[in-house]
């Protein structure tokens, strides 16, 4: 993704400022990125929906069969989470507010459709399964194969438009800047690892997983850590806004899904009790972002408008 367009705070308008003296118009979400974030909110809210609701039946309601329990309210969590994450980008009113969903979006569907590739064996598409459930099986594999190629071609589109970023008004505080920080160190570091070497890695995670399912945790966890470098980039509350409405709803529904199926998690190893803290990490790194998000601008900016 290219650099915003705006510069440090109090200076994006004043750079914004085009020969003729006249200031540009803020760059806008095109209709077909906003089209886009909404079918897929629609698509993972759907795939919530088979694995949070129904973890027990995902040989039948589901692409390939999910175990233990946990892992598929674990994935159903961080799809309704996405939605969350997809849903409100698409209703920002310029670019530079929706943009942080993007190359996350990219980047999980690109990583998920590799697993599934690597795995295609693992998938409900033979004749011993039903027809509804083959049907979710292609169904699946055509969206992973269309969505990343779909959110190039519009984000050349997007790029395209006319106009510039609004002033980061709403900068992140330097302790914020901290958590998310090592949120994205450790998420990408994990999520790598995972879906690398999930066999090895498995050991690091506080459930069991197959290299299947850990591939498919890797994508997410890689991911979410992409989602906090990109809002580190972007360092302003407004601008990260979809990010931290979605760190508040993976932190709520991941515990419910604990509270649900903690019995499948091994709580003698220490890494159980870090996945915890990083549970809190990101509502609280969420929550305090919004709270920016809905704060006065800063005196810097407000001297310059």
């Amino acid at each position: 993704m290219p650099p915003p367009d705006g510069g440090p705070v109090g200076s994006d308008r004043r750079a914004d400022v085009d020969r003729s003296g006249a200031a540009p118009g803020i760059k806008s979400l095109a209709p077909g990125m906003r089209a886009l974030l909404v079918t897929a909110a629609v698509l993972v809210f759907l795939a919530g929906v088979q694995l949070y609701a129904f973890p027990l039946r995902t040989e039948t309601y589901f692409a390939w069969t999910v175990l233990p329990p946990l892992t598929a309210v674990f994935l159903g969590a961080s799809y309704w989470s996405s939605m969350v994450f997809e849903a409100s980008a698409s209703q920002a009113r310029s670019w530079a507010e929706a943009r942080v969903s993007v190359p996350t979006v990219f980047i999980f569907t690109t990583l998920t459709l590799i697993a599934t590739l690597v795995h295609r064996d693992k998938f409900h598409f033979g004749a011993e399964h039903q027809f509804s459930t083959r049907l979710v099986t292609w169904i699946w594999l055509a969206i992973y194969v269309v969505v990343p190629v779909l959110m190039v071609v519009l984000t050349v589109v997007q790029l395209r438009q006319p106009g510039v970023d609004p002033p980061r008004d709403r900068p992140l505080p330097t302790p914020l800047m901290v958590i998310v920080g090592v949120q994205a160190l450790v998420f990408i570091a994990m999520g790598a690892a995972l879906f690398v070497a999930p066999e090895r890695a498995s050991g690091w995670w506080p459930w069991t997983l197959t290299p299947l399912t850990g591939r498919a945790i890797g994508a997410w966890v890689f991911s979410l850590g992409i989602a906090a470098a990109h809002s580190l980039w972007e360092r302003d509350a407004r601008r990260v806004r979809p990010a931290a409405l979605a760190d508040v709803t993976f932190f709520v529904l991941q515990g419910l899904a604990l509270i649900r199926h903690g019995d499948d998690v091994d709580w003698d190893k220490p890494v159980s009790i870090v996945y915890v803290v990083a549970l809190g990490m990101s509502f609280v790194a969420g929550l305090w972002a919004l709270s920016v998000a809905k704060g006065p601008p800063t005196a810097a900016v407000r001297r310059s408008v």
